[in-house]
């Protein structure tokens, strides 16, 4: 099977950020998607451009176009935003972006009637009813196939890092999971989900897609769910590591990361240079303890064994990486990593919070709720 990847701009990008929809009194999640998505569609369009549906009705996906820089990104997606609290707040409808509600059940929550979802739903069963789940995606464009995956394997080697930052589901079912990432390992359940396998040419990668045709897995490539994947429709790589990161901030700050570390890749690919990788074994455990630990994580470097506290290797990367930011124009976004290592990532806030509360899973949606309103609070 020939895949055919049409380039982009070198490191353009862009944003899909998965919104939950909650009712304001209860905090539980609200199905009224398609309400929602009716109030805000232009009359001569079958659905908002930017605004799009996804697997369960208390879920709402905004998108941006193709950007050149972080801030546009951020911008655009702002836009998208004020639209749906226009429309949400007269519904007493909040919204909110977590890896996961923190006490909402999965199976009081509505599929979306669309014929792909249905399918979706009747082969996983109960995982796939399971995934009450939200992230973040990011793209990044690419000027040449040949480099799709070796900055693929590249960005593997800063998985663990982009999953503690974004980490943002210790709760699962009204319990602290003792995850400060439950959506990654949850999501990982479905059949061609979780992280992607290690391909050696294009060739071998229109291999494995041919065979997943074939033997039925697959109807369409977008249906192959990796943590990081090829679009070769866009011409970009998309970064699904992340968890919903719960402002525009946190959201920004991981889009600028993900575009500076795939620039950087594609730049030492035009030098000539090769790729450090990890051995997929690494790769595997590192995902384990970024989700388990979050920021505490200690991660393993290198085929040597090598390890680290992933906040102090994050912390070199981003002086390593503040020459390409200031090239892309993305710096004070960079810097938002930051703010995330000082005002603790998403899961440590959701915790405190309940701490300070008794307990309060109520408490924790609402300051979700505030947060992407207001923005991180600062301590």
């Amino acid at each position: 099977m020939d895949i055919e990847f049409t380039p982009s701009r070198r490191s353009t990008v862009g944003a899909e950020w998965e919104l939950a929809l909650v009712d304001r009194r209860s905090g539980e999640l609200a199905s009224v998607a398609e309400r929602i998505l009716d109030e805000i569609r232009p009359a001569d369009a079958e659905e908002h451009p930017k605004v799009k549906q996804e697997l369960l009705l208390n879920t709402i996906e905004i998108i941006t176009g193709v950007c050149r820089t972080v801030r546009e990104v951020a911008a655009d997606l702002g836009e998208s935003l004020d639209l749906l609290h226009s429309v949400t707040d007269p519904l007493g409808v909040e919204l909110f972006s977590a890896g996961t509600h923190p006490f909402s059940t999965w199976y009081q929550q509505k599929v979306t009637d669309k014929e792909r979802y249905a399918k979706l739903i009747d082969r996983t069963q109960w995982w796939g009813r399971q995934m009450l789940i939200y992230g973040v995606h990011v793209h990044v464009g690419i000027d040449h196939r040949d480099k799709v995956l070796p900055v693929l394997d590249g960005l593997l080697n800063y998985a663990p890092h982009l999953q503690a930052l974004s980490a943002s589901s210790p709760f699962w079912g009204a319990e602290d999971t003792g995850y400060a990432s439950n959506r990654a390992l949850m999501f990982q359940q479905l059949p061609t989900a979780g992280l992607p396998f290690q391909f050696a040419s294009w060739a071998e990668l229109e291999s494995y897609v041919d065979d997943m045709f074939v033997t039925g897995v697959i109807d369409h490539f977008s249906e192959i769910r990796w943590d990081i994947r090829p679009a070769p429709h866009f011409g970009t790589i998309e970064m699904r590591v992340c968890d919903g990161l719960p402002t525009l901030e946190e959201v920004a700050a991981i889009t600028a990361l993900t575009q500076c570390l795939v620039d950087d890749f594609s730049v030492r690919l035009d030098a000539g240079e090769t790729l450090p990788t990890l051995p997929p074994w690494h790769i595997q455990e590192n995902k384990w303890r970024a989700a388990r630990y979050g920021t505490d994580a200690i991660i393993i470097l290198d085929a040597a064994g090598r390890e680290r506290l992933v906040t102090d290797d994050v912390l070199e990367l981003l002086n390593r990486l503040e020459p390409v930011a200031k090239r892309l124009d993305c710096a004070d976004e960079l810097r938002g990593v930051e703010t995330i290592l000082t005002c603790g990532a998403s899961y440590r806030r959701q915790r405190a919070v309940a701490s300070q509360c008794n307990g309060s899973l109520k408490a924790v949606v609402a300051s979700l709720i505030a947060e992407m309103r207001d923005g991180i609070p600062r301590p």
